[in-house]
């Protein structure tokens, strides 16, 4: 078979006793996993599957394998938890044992990131069709004729049915998402979240780049008709797919992106949207992509006699989800690459209703908002928040960071300064008072704000100095 690989699964000490599905293609792996009862297609055909009780990342549960050669660049505490190597080899040869035994296997052979220098060649292995139709979705998918050799240096074993013994393999309950950068290997388990195969690569590229000199960034990116590149830095919630999908400006990426000396890259080849309350007329891009085949919904509820999405159905989760190809929204850079950006807006939403609709930033306002990343957290991103909390997280994405935010942020100050780039905080929160007194943000007027930024008007517009802040 073509898409088979001449890298067998024995370098990641597997000898599966049942069938292995080499790089199927969309269609086979949605037939798949309709025939697995992963899910059920919904109307017009995007594939929907359900999650619980994981409906949210669980960042609790994430540890990185505390080693002698990465030991002392890892930012260690509540986000990067030392897992001892010992532990490490415990659960890695049960879930080799475990997926030795399934029925099936599947496997996805894919880069992440767009620009060839910088790209990590990544093997997903799963139990599950739709997970990795996911991951195929969410990553660059190589030429047909690069399958039989692609050589990956980072591979993925993912079992979201396995169940860790905290005593024994020393995790804190079931659920795992454990990063060896030693060996190159990701091991998830105990979730069927599909955001933890994404974002585990997302936390990767932001130990490797780094070392190379390049900042990795929790952000959207969009490109106007003139090269003007715009960064869009913010937590899940904030703004960062909508805002990026503009139908006036290419879209480069919505969520995860490299600044090197070149300009900008995706690391990704997809979008990952909240689609809780989507409607064609707020958000058409992204709506149109739930109304197509190979979108995967997650978490969403359907009519049971039309089988059409019930954006507005909460019962699941408010993190519903629709992961798509880039190519599924009309206006994309193919490449996954631009300039320099000119622009670069701070997305918070500010659950107090305190901050401005917008304001722009000197350097050191730049990079104290960096490093603070004030936002709210939104509900259902992550298990157990169920209303706006008020947090802060270091660079827009203080749980991806394996090195001390400070590197980050010393790397984006330069660059500020090589590029000449506008820094501007743009609040999509509460105006008028806080959460449950105030109103969010119309996204009409956000959209006009960003707009008046991105065209220069409120490069030169008159400002007056904020005394708080």
């Amino acid at each position: 078979m073509a898409r088979e690989n001449s890298n067998d699964l024995s370098k990641l000490g597997l000898s599966p006793r049942g069938k292995v599905h080499w790089n199927l293609i969309a269609p086979e792996l949605f037939q798949a996993a309709a025939r697995r009862n992963e899910g059920e297609f919904a109307d017009m055909g995007p594939f929907v599957a359900v999650t619980t009780p994981h409906t949210g990342r669980s960042p609790n549960d994430k540890f990185v394998v505390r080693e002698a050669r990465s030991e002392s660049d890892v930012d260690w505490g509540k986000v990067n938890q030392p897992m001892l190597p010992g532990k490490y080899k415990l659960l890695l040869h049960d879930i080799q044992s475990y997926l030795n035994d399934l029925p099936e296997l599947f496997v996805q052979d894919l880069y992440c990131g767009a620009d060839p220098t910088y790209r990590l060649s990544v093997r997903y292995t799963s139990p599950n069709a739709w997970h990795m139709a996911f991951v195929r979705n969410m990553f660059i998918r190589p030429e047909l004729t690069d399958l039989p050799t692609f050589a990956p240096n980072f591979t993925v074993l993912h079992a979201p049915e396995f169940q860790a013994d905290p005593q024994h393999h020393g995790t804190k309950s079931g659920t795992f998402i454990v990063l060896n950068l030693a060996e190159r290997t990701i091991l998830i388990g105990g979730t069927r979240y599909a955001g933890e195969l994404k974002k585990a690569m997302f936390t990767v590229m932001n130990y490797f780049l780094p070392k190379e000199g390049v900042l990795s960034m929790h952000c959207s990116a969009n490109v106007g008709r003139d090269g003007d590149t715009a960064l869009f830095f913010g937590l899940s919630g904030t703004g960062k797919t909508t805002l990026s999908a503009d139908p006036n400006r290419g879209l480069i990426g919505d969520d995860e992106h490299g600044w090197c000396d070149d300009g900008i890259f995706n690391f990704e080849g997809g979008c990952y949207a909240k689609v809780i309350n989507l409607s064609p007329e707020s958000e058409p891009d992204i709506y149109r992509t739930t109304q197509m085949f190979g979108t995967i919904l997650e978490n969403v509820v359907l009519d049971p006699l039309t089988r059409r999405v019930r954006f507005e159905d909460q019962s699941i989760t408010e993190n519903t989800r629709a992961s798509y190809p880039l190519p599924y929204i009309p206006k994309h850079v193919a490449a996954g690459r631009a300039g320099h950006p000119k622009n670069i807006v701070f997305l918070t939403a500010d659950a107090f209703g305190v901050l401005p609709p917008v304001a722009k930033l000197t350097r050191e306002q730049a990079l104290y908002y960096f490093l603070s990343g004030y936002t709210a957290k939104v509900a259902g991103t992550e298990r157990g928040v169920k209303e706006p909390q008020a947090t802060f997280s270091s660079c827009f994405g203080a749980v991806f960071l394996v090195w001390h935010p400070t590197k980050y942020s010393e790397m984006l100050g330069t660059l500020i300064d090589e590029h000449e780039a506008h820094v501007w905080l743009v609040n999509t929160g509460w105006s008028g008072g806080p959460f449950g007194v105030g109103k969010r943000m119309k996204l009409g007027h956000t959209r006009a704000m960003v707009h008046a930024l991105l065209r220069g008007d409120l490069a030169t517009a008159k400002t007056e100095t904020d005394p708080v802040f």
